[in-house]
């Protein structure tokens, strides 16, 4: 029968055709997006995975990623009363059950009353639940010294990339010379140049200085904004502090310079602040963008438009698979706030796990509750060792020849400078994808080049999250010791 077919014909009589959706008519946005972090290494990282597991011969007996700020995938532990607290909310039958404390059950009871139907399978208002968006702004008013925050200006999110896309779709607009710009530090985190790509809205970079540990000058953002306005209509900053992938937590004086920049450039602010707990160096010590622009009087807390971002997936929490978070936006046009509402609810809700959780991270065990010393001993632990494997990664990168390590001050990362031999350089286009694949393929170790994040021409760097167990972080440091100094010889 088929051989019978006539030329160009199919079983049910159809020609042959071009497939409707091809590379060549495709999205030519999305052709451009790239993302790092989870790019070719990784995926490279995830066959030999494969090939361990079907018995070939490699010279490591398993793949270490220290690619992404992936925590429990690293080993950390989940906080004990924020996991109770979500059984309950999954289960609620297990209400009855005596093994777990009563203000874990207070909790669940709480969070489950306020869901449909009084379940977590039930959707909720496109903004979240109202019951956790006022947790939130309790949270933020606490943590700001009394500042208000409205439960109205809380948007729920799944994890803060939602957030971030989101706001980034409502500021993207015009064609050619108006056509939105959004300023972006270098090196940045892939989300923002990826979403960018997608929207096809113009990235403006501005580079961090790695020479004073990734500060940020404000006269790279006066650079950066003059030049782009000669092609594009800036209308964004975009700030990560802590830093990711540069782990620099900024000072007061540089984040009121930010403010008073974007006042006097009339950008909207973007403040990604997921990793707010996570400071680890002496003397540094995270300051909200709200706060801060609150406590500079109301010529700027009047009219600097700014949305800040938090999460679930880092800080001591590590809950990333849970992909909860929320923004807080302040100063936002009463219209453009309605059009807010209307883009989130096309997407219905966010994951109401991920929003059950949230409340947990913005309303922990209070001092006279049972579950509150288990806490804070929880939570201290997990902070604690995250600031030694801070301090023992800088301090042993920087016992390599050839490689340069600023401090990690804050976040689940360093970002740490290659000297590369110039044979090397010329070895490939990219040499700092060229030494990350060889480092895979030699000893096992899966970092993302420097060159997925940005940098400046010239240089080159890898970022890795300190976030392995101390051993095997351990381990991962002193095989790119030993393989730092090989790649170093062969290519001299």
């Amino acid at each position: 029968l088929i051989l019978s077919l006539k030329p160009n014909m199919t079983e049910n009589g159809l020609g042959h055709r071009e497939r409707v959706l091809n590379v060549d008519t495709m999205n030519p946005n999305v052709k451009r997006i790239e993302y790092a972090v989870r790019g070719p290494i990784v995926q490279r990282a995830v066959q030999i995975e494969k090939e361990l597991k079907e018995g070939v011969k490699k010279p490591f007996t398993e793949v270490i990623k220290a690619n992404i700020g992936d925590a429990h995938a690293m080993g950390q532990k989940p906080i004990t009363f924020f996991r109770q607290v979500i059984a309950l909310c999954v289960y609620p039958d297990l209400l009855e059950d005596d093994k777990f404390p009563e203000d874990a059950k207070n909790r669940a009871w709480r969070i489950l009353q306020a869901c449909g139907g009084g379940s977590l399978g039930a959707y909720s208002a496109s903004s979240g639940i109202e019951v956790i968006r006022q947790d939130v702004a309790k949270y933020i008013e606490k943590r700001d010294s009394g500042i208000p925050s409205n439960p109205d200006d809380i948007y729920l999110s799944t994890g803060a990339s939602d957030a971030i896309v989101t706001m980034l779709k409502l500021l993207t607009s015009g064609e050619g010379k108006t056509r939105t710009g959004v300023m972006i530090s270098i090196p940045q985190y892939p989300l923002y140049s990826a979403a960018l790509a997608e929207l096809a809205a113009v990235q403006i970079s501005y580079y961090l200085d790695e020479d004073k540990c990734w500060s940020l000058d404000v006269s790279e953002l006066r650079r950066a904004v003059k030049a782009a306005r000669e092609h594009c209509n800036p209308r964004a900053l975009c700030i990560i502090n802590p830093g990711n992938p540069t782990g620099q937590v900024q000072n007061r004086q540089c984040i009121e310079d930010v403010i008073r920049f974007a006042a006097e450039e009339h950008l909207f602010l973007m403040a990604d602040e997921v990793y707010q707990d996570n400071v680890y160096m002496e003397g540094c010590q995270f300051h909200s963008f709200k706060k801060v622009l609150f406590e500079m009087g109301s010529e700027y807390s009047s009219v600097v438009e700014l949305a800040s971002f938090h999460s679930t997936s880092k800080c001591y929490m590590g809950e990333c698979g849970f992909r909860g978070g929320y923004m807080e936006v302040i100063n936002m046009d009463p219209e453009v706030k309605l059009q807010l509402t209307k883009l989130v609810s096309v997407q219905l809700c966010p994951s109401i796990t991920g929003q059950a959780l949230l409340d947990l991270v913005v309303n922990p065990p209070q001092p006279d509750e049972p579950s509150y010393a288990t806490f804070i001993k929880e939570r201290t632990a997990n902070l604690h060792i995250l600031s030694e494997k801070a301090k023992m990664t800088e301090q042993v990168l920087n016992t390599i020849p050839g490689i340069h390590c600023n401090p990690v001050q804050g976040a689940m990362y360093t970002f740490p400078r290659l000297t590369l031999p110039e044979k090397a350089i010329n070895a490939a286009k990219a040499p700092d994808m060229f030494y990350c694949m060889k480092l895979l393929e030699e000893m096992g170790i899966c970092l993302v080049p420097g060159s997925g994040f940005g940098q400046r021409d010239g240089t080159y760097h890898f970022r890795m999250t300190i976030l392995p167990a101390t051993e095997k972080l351990k381990i991962v440091l002193e095989k790119i010791r030993e393989f730092h100094k090989r790649f170093t010889e062969e290519f001299s």
